[in-house]
């Protein structure tokens, strides 16, 4: 059936569906993770926990993502909803750029694949938490307005109770007398009249288990369809590019410590490996390349990648992105030529 079709674009459709089904599994539990935060952690919470000192939440959004054994596959959901929550943008910046490095699933794979030695993955962690101190500080410091987009801003951050809203209607004007419906119609008006925070809260917090659990879920599919569009057109452009810019090109070109450094920055960039794996492909270059321009790869690639950025693109200002990218590749950069 697919005889006809050209071998190139054969194996282009392979690598393409190999990086949905190694990136799906993490942007499931990425976006379970933002439905957990949006139901269960309260903005008090997170006022508690972050420091107000700006170079001080840096060091708290850079440290904790040790806790959370994510990749940057599902990452963005994640820092997008901590962000909706209050967290500042250069502590949740901070958190994006090291949560997919230094968990200890990734830092384990790293340490395997380069023979259960220590080096790479000290080097590694320690680049990801100079990189993210170095952003996470420009951001607090220097970068000035929001990161998010206005219309993510503006999203009710509880649009669950929309949707069973609409899902509950039909019940209403069917039967009012049942008992849920009267709650349900109680909380249409509610819905109706006080789209406020304070509302937002107070609903929050009175919510039982059952129902946050509920909400979650529904939370969590709506991430999923929110972000997945864009991991999908990420994972195309990077299988394209796989396919039809040959490695053995863009090898000849490495020559010398600084051409070598940035051509393992933009196979990171192109290869689009999950920070779970991206280790044992960066160790199949040890007789190529130098430990610094490996280290730039497994640095550079968990923080921006194409499926990333797609995500990243439909959640943050472009403008933001430009500047976050730009700062990313320089200190990686200087990172890798100085270690």
């Amino acid at each position: 059936m697919f005889s006809h079709l050209p071998n190139s674009f054969l194996q282009m459709n392979t690598i393409f569906i190999s990086i949905l089904i190694e990136a799906l599994p993490f942007v499931l539990i990425g976006v379970f993770i933002a439905g957990f935060i949006q139901m269960f952690i309260s903005e008090k919470f997170i006022a508690r926990v972050i420091p107000k000192n700006r170079f001080l939440a840096v060091v708290v959004g850079s440290c904790i993502g040790v806790l959370f054994p994510s990749c940057e596959c599902g990452i963005v959901p994640i820092v997008r909803n901590l962000l909706k929550k209050g967290v500042p943008l250069h502590a949740g910046i901070a958190f994006m750029l090291t949560a997919p490095i230094i968990n200890p699933v990734v830092l384990f794979s790293t340490y395997v694949a380069f023979g259960s030695t220590w080096e790479i993955p000290i080097l590694r962690v320690i680049g990801s938490l100079v990189v993210a101190m170095v952003v996470g500080n420009l951001i607090a410091f220097f970068y000035k307005g929001e990161g998010l987009k206005e219309k993510i801003l503006n999203t009710e951050s509880d649009v669950k109770e929309e949707v069973e809203l609409v899902q509950t209607t039909p019940l209403m004007l069917a039967d009012s007398s049942v008992p849920v419906t009267q709650f349900t119609m109680l909380e249409a008006s509610q819905e109706e009249h006080h789209h406020s925070h304070e509302h937002a809260h107070h609903t929050h917090t009175e919510m039982n288990f059952g129902r946050k659990l509920w909400h979650t879920a529904q939370h969590s599919v709506d991430e999923f369809f929110s972000v997945g569009k864009y991991l999908v057109f990420g994972a195309f452009i990077a299988a394209a590019m796989q396919t039809y810019i040959k490695t053995s090109t863009l090898m000849q070109i490495g020559h010398g410590p600084i051409l070598s450094i940035l051509l393992m920055m933009v196979l990171a960039f192109i290869l689009s490996l999950c920070s779970e794996a991206d280790a044992f492909i960066g160790a199949s270059f040890r007789s190529i390349f130098s430990t610094q321009s490996i280290v730039a790869f497994l640095v550079f690639g968990p923080m921006l990648d194409i499926k990333n950025l797609m995500m990243m693109l439909a959640s943050f200002k472009a403008k933001f992105v430009l500047f976050l990218v730009t700062t990313v590749t320089i200190v990686v950069f200087i990172y890798a030529l100085i270690i």
